[in-house]
């Protein structure tokens, strides 16, 4: 499993996952939400970021981990947020979404971040079972205010 991070000739790929991703949540972001999301995941200079996993290193990306970030008010360390992980429908039970969140935690570990934190559907049966091998659940509750 090859797991790096996304690059602009990867935009075909991932717009594949992503429809799909967007399809399952039933989300439709405009045409320039989705290229204003790309533009942040490839600009090395953004908070945003994204890692994609492929079978091989010539073969197409089958999953994806959006991650976001920022400064946290108890520590001068930079804490991150997995805001989405996809894999392919057809590559599911391989361990690539476990390569994923275990890449992104390597990454932190490397770059000094104080924490990975995520959230997920309480249903989501399948994404948790894989979350409870990989760390224990929290107690914290979350809100939520649409704003538009």
């Amino acid at each position: 499993m090859d797991v790096r991070d996304v690059a602009p000739a990867d935009r075909a790929a991932w717009d594949r996952l992503w429809s799909a991703n967007c399809a399952h949540y039933g989300a439709s972001p405009s045409a320039d939400d989705n290229d204003e999301l790309w533009r942040r995941l490839v600009d090395v200079e953004c908070a945003m970021g994204a890692l994609i996993a492929c079978h091989s290193s010539a073969s197409p990306p089958v999953g994806f981990a959006h991650y976001v970030l920022h400064p946290h008010t108890f520590s001068s360390r930079m804490v991150c947020y997995l805001e989405d992980l996809w894999v392919d429908p057809d590559a599911r039970g391989g361990g690539v979404g476990r390569r994923l969140v275990e890449a992104l935690i390597a990454r932190g570990r490397e770059h000094g971040w104080r924490r990975l934190y995520w959230h997920t559907e309480a249903d989501n049966a399948v994404a948790r079972a894989l979350y409870d091998r990989i760390v224990t659940v929290t107690d914290y509750v979350r809100y939520d205010v649409a704003l538009q």
